[in-house]
């Protein structure tokens, strides 16, 4: 490039757009080349020739609305269950949603990871553990157990099971059926952060080999899954969500008595006939997760939600029913198991002729937690 080609204080930027047309004239300067050379020899890079990518008027992602079908999820789970052995160095038989717009990177948006885990019956995945926040929530099956710090949590449809960083865990498989679900991390977040630890462990780092799965609630959800109280007995002694699972029954209870107080005239929902709860820790009273947000909506027959945005990114499951979902300029139809993402910034809209549930997670506490949430996203507080 030459002098002539440089613009002295503008770079290739939509900002320019609202500057003084007589500014965006080249304006050679002797030197200029060889200014530019040094400057990228010493590994410097100016404001002006970078500042539409790095301060744009909008957020903009690189990631973009995509829709996975569930049909084609599982078929394709279902091949590597008989291809893919589950073990010490794959760890585990999950298959990553990759963004179309990220680049081939395993990532579901710049901040989410999303896969579909799926393990046969009489499998155990190993036990490990990482610093990345996680959650499992269950589309459909049962029979599979995920053991925390020596825990047995059964996995059944409908529930939402967090487990945050650093806490040795493995999933047993105890039906004759395999099952699938769905895994959610922050590890694209971390990896930027360069924050991330892995490591393996031994049946006796997760309460060992004689583990029996309850048919019953977990030691987690006797102590802390009572509604409205807590324990006294353990408050401070906990890093992290010590409620490892969330079940479907009081999360169906809650979003059914929401829409029932509306009918009765009552200001109980974000929405007309769109009811919606948020996962909480009961530590805290706070996120479920550190880093992850986790709300479950439901829409009843022939509601919609407005068009809105938000700053952060957020992926959506169809748990039951079907709907139209708008993002930006896609619009998809998506049934049961579907799972679509919202960039951020990008336009949102669901409707229903029938009647949808849907579990969303977002990097929300994130945004917040640095004083960069803008326009939430409908009227969710």
């Amino acid at each position: 490039m030459t002098s002539e080609d440089r613009v002295v204080g503008a770079g290739s930027s939509p900002n320019d757009k609202a500057a003084d047309s007589k500014h965006l004239e080249p304006l050679p300067v002797e030197g200029l080349d060889a200014f530019y050379r040094d400057v990228e020899d010493a590994r410097l890079i100016p404001l002006w020739t970078e500042i539409g990518d790095l301060m744009p008027l909008t957020p903009r992602s690189h990631a973009v609305p995509h829709r996975w079908e569930w049909r084609h999820l599982h078929r394709i789970a279902e091949r590597a269950g008989a291809l893919i052995p589950v073990g010490r160095g794959g760890e585990r038989r999950a298959i990553a949603l990759a963004n179309p717009g990220l680049k081939g990177a395993p990532y579901a948006t710049s901040t989410l990871w999303a896969a579909i885990q799926y393990l046969n019956a009489g499998e155990n995945a190993p036990v490990h553990r990482h610093s990345q926040h996680a959650f499992r929530f269950i589309v459909e099956g049962e029979g599979v157990a995920t053991i925390v710090n020596g825990d047995p949590v059964p996995m059944r449809r409908g529930d939402f099971l967090p487990q945050g960083g650093w806490n040795w865990h493995s999933h047993v498989n105890e039906s004759e059926h395999p099952m699938a679900w769905i895994d959610g991390l922050d590890i694209p977040l971390q990896r930027q952060l360069d924050t991330t630890f892995f490591e393996p462990g031994l049946a006796s780092d997760n309460g060992g080999d004689d583990i029996t799965v309850p048919h019953g609630p977990s030691r987690s959800e006797r102590l802390w899954g009572q509604p409205g109280v807590r324990p006294l007995s353990k408050g401070g002694g906990w890093v992290g969500n010590p409620l490892l699972a969330y079940r479907w029954e009081a999360t169906d209870a809650a979003l059914a008595e929401q829409l029932a107080l509306e009918d009765e005239g009552f200001d109980a929902t974000v929405g007309d006939g769109h009811a919606a709860i948020r996962f909480t820790n009961p530590l805290t009273g706070g996120d479920a997760l550190p880093t992850i947000r986790a709300e479950f909506h439901r829409l009843r027959a022939g509601a919609g939600t407005a068009d809105a945005r938000e700053a952060g990114s957020s992926v959506f499951q169809v748990f039951s029913g079907n709907g139209t979902a708008k993002v930006g300029d896609r619009t998809w139809t998506v049934d049961r198991g579907d799972l679509f993402v919202v960039p951020s910034w990008e336009l949102l809209s669901i409707s229903t002729e029938e009647g949808v549930d849907l579990f969303r997670f977002s990097d929300s506490p994130v945004i917040e937690v640095l004083g960069l949430a803008h326009g939430p996203l409908w009227n969710v507080y």
